[in-house]
């Protein structure tokens, strides 16, 4: 009874901590889709104020937006291209390494230009312009080379394999209308075989006739005789009509 009692305990505690761990499992993962739908969410609020700002400013604020979108939407969309392709070719996973590296330095300029944004001095910041422009287009040229080079790889493969798939068709295409030339070839295949059979039958007869001639015929082996339509019957003897020698005749 005690026995039963300890297993049972046992199973329940086993149950309450699979129920612990899957709701802290589905906790986790509603609360990563959560920030992420948040993060979504923000990203496309600031990026519709970049763009608010760069047509609606002039100057340095409009410069500044600019900057910050044109960064942003390159590497995004290198993120993105980089990471499908990754799924389908494992050669890419080098390239998202070096991503991660550029995305260091593009995440450091954005956060940069963002202060700046806040910036009262305008003259001072309309000094750093420049370099910044400088900055993001090595950036934005790195990333895009990334992304076009990962398309291009892509493509690539794409067409050699559509290729391949069009010779295969074609081949089977050219197979498939062979049936005219079919039957066209089984039946001369069947007449030459026909016509070398009937030569080989000529050549055998025309061998044996000559054969024939030269060697002299066998003489016929000896029939036995037929037995007679009414053979005699054996002579049965009885025991009784056997004679015994007498004594005497014996002396």
């Amino acid at each position: 009874m005690e026995a039963a009692l300890i297993i049972f305990a046992l199973m329940l505690l086993a149950i309450v901590g699979l129920g612990a761990y899957l709701t802290v499992k589905a906790v986790g993962a509603a609360k990563r889709g959560v920030e992420r739908t948040v993060a979504q969410a923000r990203r496309s609020v600031e990026d519709t104020t970049l763009r608010a700002k760069s047509f609606g400013q002039v100057g340095v604020a409009g410069a500044l937006a600019q900057l910050r979108l044109d960064l942003r939407t390159s590497m995004r969309a290198t993120q993105q291209a980089l990471a499908e392709g990754a799924q389908a070719d494992a050669s890419l996973r080098e390239s998202l390494g070096l991503f991660e590296r550029l995305s260091a330095h593009g995440h450091e300029l954005d956060g940069e230009l963002k202060r700046l944004e806040q910036e009262p001095d305008r003259q001072r910041t309309a000094e750093l312009l420049p370099d910044l422009r400088e900055r993001a287009a090595k950036i934005i040229q790195a990333a895009d080379s990334l992304r076009w080079a990962a398309r291009d790889r892509a493509r690539r493969f794409a067409e050699d394999d559509l290729s391949l798939l069009s010779d295969q068709i074609q081949m089977d295409s050219g197979a498939l209308r062979d049936w005219s030339r079919e039957p066209v070839d089984d039946l001369a295949a069947a007449a030459a075989e026909w016509d070398a059979a009937q030569s080989a039958q000529s050549a055998q007869s025309a061998q044996s006739a000559q054969s024939g001639q030269s060697a002299p015929s066998p003489e016929p082996a000896p029939t036995p005789r037929p037995a007679a339509l009414n053979p005699p019957a054996p002579t049965v003897q009885y025991p009784w009509q056997q004679k015994t020698p007498r004594p005497e005749s014996a002396g």
